[in-house]
């Protein structure tokens, strides 16, 4: 205690000393950089084509994330899932800027993200058309929580409401607070997504 009493004391002569010779006590901020958006000359040589292909080794679940409003229960089949924090709970996943179900998600502030198991890939691949009705023949019941549609026979579902929206480049960030989740498949193998195609788990 008595050292660091004794660097207070020596910090604080320090600053007198400096106020009483009219010099600077603290360091003043840069100024902030002008923003602007980058120019076509200063974007990476990188083509789209091959990042898709090159991303594409990296395998990932796969999800249905949904949500109701007063036209009805809507989602979107999404890949780009992920856990976020433990505490407080949080997941995230991110969406295109150019999705038509996002507005609907954002409106009614809550969603649903039911994850899928091996065998429901063609229902995937019914929530990945625009324009359709997705949940023609899909019994659903909503979630405790928010109400979002939590499919039927799906291996597990987390009930979340928005708490965070980031952007990044053309897609964005959305964050959620879990309010209530369950599993009701454990021993259900997850649908996986690679190379543009699905796929089963195999363990060794």
């Amino acid at each position: 205690m008595r050292d660091m009493m004794g660097h207070a004391g020596m910090a604080a002569t320090v600053v007198r000393h400096l106020r009483a010779a009219g010099a600077p006590t603290a360091v003043e901020p840069l100024p902030r950089p002008a923003l602007r958006a980058v120019r076509e000359d200063e974007r990476a040589p990188l083509d789209p084509a091959e990042f898709r292909r090159v991303l594409g080794h990296f395998a990932s679940g796969v999800t249905l994330v949904t949500t109701v409003d007063a036209s009805g229960p809507t989602g979107f089949a999404c890949q780009s899932f992920a856990s976020l924090s433990l505490d407080p709970p949080l997941v995230a996943f991110m969406v295109a800027r150019t999705s038509t179900t996002w507005p609907r998600i954002a409106a009614a502030g809550t969603f649903c993200v039911n994850v899928l198991g091996a065998d429901q890939g063609p229902l995937c691949r019914a929530f990945a058309v625009s324009g359709a009705d997705k949940f023609a023949g899909v019994p659903w019941t909503p979630a405790p929580v928010t109400g979002s549609p939590r499919l039927a026979s799906v291996p597990a579902w987390i009930d979340c409401t928005i708490t965070t929206v980031h952007t990044g480049g053309d897609h964005l960030i959305v964050v959620g607070r879990v309010e209530s989740l369950g599993a009701e498949r454990d021993d259900a193998e997850p649908l996986l997504f690679h190379r543009g195609r699905f796929g089963r788990f195999s363990g060794a």
